[in-house]
C-alpha cells in the first residue's frame, strides 16, 4: 500500500512540455522543385520519403557499406558515446533508489570486563564476557513535494540527451565516412585527369620538338610547352598527398591505425547517385534531428531542476525505525522471539525540517534554475534555427550544383573537341604553341570541373541525409526512464506480483 501511495502524488515546479514545431510552409525562400540531371543520373525530390536506417546503402557501393558498418562497430568516439549513455542511465537508476526505504543491518561484538555493579547482579562473577548486538534500521524520506522525483526526472532527461548525442555521433561518423569516400573517388579521378593531361602534353611536346628540328617553330614554342608540362606534373604530388591523407582519415574513422591500411578503394563508378531525394516537413525535421532532440532533452532537464530548487525550500520529512537485540551469545540473539524481552530494543522516530533562513541561498538557487531554463530554451531555439539553415543550405546547394553539372559537362565536351582539333593542327604545323597551351589548359580545367561537380552532387546527397536526421530513429530507441522503471516495480509490488 505504501509503495502505491509513494508512486503517485504531485511534484512542485513546472511540468515539461515539448516546444511546438515551427509553423513553416517551405524550407527555402524560393521553394524547391523537381531536379533532373542529364544522362543516366537523374534525381527527384520526394516529399515525406523516409530515410532508411542504412541510408549510405542508397549509393549502391559495397565498399562503402563495409567501411561504414566497420566504423560503427569499432570507432572510438562511438564507443565513448555509448558508454556515456550507460553512465547517465545508471546514475538515473541509482537516484531512483531514493524513492524507496533504505534498510541497513549491523552486528557488533565485544569482549568486556564486568563492573562491580554488574558482578553483584551476576552472582559475584568477575570473569570477562562477550556481548553481541544485532540491529536492523529502516530510514525513509517521503517525497512529499517531489524533490526526489524531480531530480530523477532531470537525470532521465540527461540520459535521453546522451542518447540523442550518441545518435548525433552515429550520424556525424557515417556522413564523414561517406564524404571521405567521395573525396577519395574525386582525387583518384583528378589524378587520372592529370595523368591524361600529361600524356597529351608530352604528345604535343614531341610534335613541337619535331617541328623545331624542321625549323617550323621557334625554341620559345618548345620551352613554353615544356613549362606547361612541368606545371601539370607539379599537380600530381599534391593530389597524391591528399589521397594518402584521405585514406589515413578513412582508416582512423573505422577505428584502426594508419599502418594497418585499408582494403577498400573508392571510385565514382561504385558511388551511384541516389535517384530520389527526401524532403521532410518542418514539423518532422525537429523530431528527426538528434541535435535538436538533445537540446530539447537539455531543456527538459532544466525544467525539472526548477522543481528541485523549489522543493529544497519546502519542509523535509524523515521516518526512522530501529529494532535490535543484545545478548552474550549469538544463539541467544537468534532465540529472541518476543519484543517484550528485556534483550530487545526498538525505536520509532519521525522528524520534519524547515529551513528558516540561509542567507537567501535557496531562493537564489531557484532563480539560477529558472535562468538555466531560459538558457536551455535559447539553446534549443538556436539548434532549431541552425537545423533549418543547414537543410536550406543543402537544398540550395543541390539546385546550383545540378546546374553546374550540366554546365561542366558541356564545357568539358567543348574543351575536348577543341583539344582534338588543336592536336591535329599542331601535327600539321597549323597551330601555335600558345594555341596548344590554351587547349591543354581548357581541357584540364574542364575535366577537373566535371570531377568536382560529380563529387559535389554526391556530397550534397550525403549532407541532405545528414541534415534531415539520417534515419537515426530507426537505429535505437531511448533508454527507459528510471522513474518509469521504478513506477512499474512499485505497482507490481503493490499488487503482490514478482518484481524483476
Amino acid at each position: 500500500m505504501l509503495l502505491s501511495i509513494v508512486g503517485g502524488g504531485c511534484a512542485v515546479g513546472p511540468d515539461f512540455r515539448s516546444p511546438a514545431p515551427p509553423q513553416l510552409t517551405q524550407l527555402v525562400p524560393n521553394g524547391i522543385g523537381r531536379v533532373r540531371l542529364s544522362g543516366p543520373e537523374q534525381q527527384t525530390y520526394v516529399q515525406g520519403l523516409g530515410i532508411p536506417r542504412q541510408w549510405w546503402a542508397l549509393f549502391q557501393c559495397p565498399q562503402l557499406n563495409a567501411v561504414v558498418e566497420r566504423a560503427i562497430a569499432e570507432n572510438a568516439d562511438i564507443a565513448a558515446a555509448r558508454a556515456a549513455v550507460r553512465i547517465a542511465s545508471a546514475n538515473a537508476s541509482a537516484a531512483g533508489g531514493n524513492l524507496l526505504p533504505q534498510v541497513s543491518a549491523n552486528f557488533d561484538g565485544s569482549r568486556q570486563q564486568p563492573t562491580a555493579a554488574q558482578s553483584a547482579t551476576n552472582g559475584g562473577t568477575t570473569s570477562p564476557y562477550s556481548l553481541r548486538t544485532g540491529q536492523l534500521s529502516v530510514s525513509y524520506m517521503p517525497d512529499v513535494f517531489g524533490l526526489t522525483r524531480r531530480h530523477i526526472e532531470s537525470l532521465d532527461a540527461q540520459t535521453e540527451q546522451q542518447h540523442f548525442e550518441l545518435q548525433a555521433a552515429y550520424l556525424t561518423l557515417t556522413a564523414r565516412v561517406a564524404l571521405t569516400a567521395i573525396e577519395e573517388a574525386a582525387l583518384r579521378a583528378e589524378i587520372r585527369a592529370a595523368e591524361k593531361s600529361m600524356a597529351v602534353g608530352r604528345e604535343l611536346l614531341d610534335a613541337l620538338q619535331q617541328q623545331f628540328k624542321a625549323r617550323d617553330v621557334s625554341r620559345l614554342d618548345v620551352t613554353t610547352q615544356q613549362a606547361a608540362l612541368a606545371q601539370i606534373d607539379q599537380t600530381l604530388p599534391a593530389l597524391q598527398k591528399r589521397l594518402a591523407t584521405t585514406r589515413d582519415l578513412m582508416i582512423a574513422l573505422t577505428g584502426h591505425l594508419a599502418g594497418e591500411g585499408l582494403v577498400e578503394t573508392f571510385e565514382f563508378e561504385c558511388l551511384h547517385l541516389p535517384a530520389e531525394l527526401p524532403v521532410s516537413l518542418p514539423s518532422e525535421i525537429v523530431r528527426q534531428r538528434p541535435d535538436v532532440r538533445a537540446a530539447e532533452a537539455n531543456m527538459h532537464s532544466a525544467t525539472a531542476e526548477i522543481g528541485v530548487a523549489i522543493a529544497n525550500r519546502l519542509p523535509q520529512f524523515n521516518l526512522n525505525a530501529n529494532v535490535g537485540a543484545s545478548a552474550s551469545t549469538v544463539a541467544s540473539i537468534a532465540k529472541i522471539a518476543s519484543f517484550s524481552s528485556p534483550l530487545v530494543f526498538w525505536t520509532l522516530a519521525g522528524s520534519a525540517t524547515q529551513l528558516l533562513f540561509d542567507g537567501f541561498s535557496a531562493e537564489q538557487k531557484q532563480r539560477a534554475a529558472e535562468a538555466g531554463l531560459d538558457r536551455a530554451a535559447a539553446l534549443y531555439r538556436s539548434a532549431v534555427i541552425s537545423a533549418f539553415q543547414n537543410v536550406a543550405d543543402v537544398l540550395q546547394s543541390i539546385e546550383t550544383d545540378h546546374r553546374a553539372v550540366t554546365a561542366a559537362a558541356r564545357g568539358e565536351r567543348a574543351a575536348r573537341a577543341n583539344l582534338d582539333l588543336t592536336r591535329e593542327m599542331v601535327k600539321l604545323g597549323q597551330a601555335t604553341a600558345q594555341q596548344a597551351l590554351s587547349a591543354q589548359q581548357l581541357f584540364a580545367q574542364g575535366t577537373v570541373n566535371v570531377v568536382r561537380t560529380k563529387a559535389a552532387t554526391r556530397s550534397d546527397a550525403v549532407m541532405l541525409f545528414q541534415a534531415l536526421g539520417g534515419g537515426w530513429s530507426r537505429r535505437e530507441t531511448p533508454p527507459q526512464a528510471a522513474a518509469t522503471k521504478w513506477r512499474v516495480r512499485t505497482r507490481r509490488a503493490a499488487a503482490g506480483a514478482n518484481v524483476d
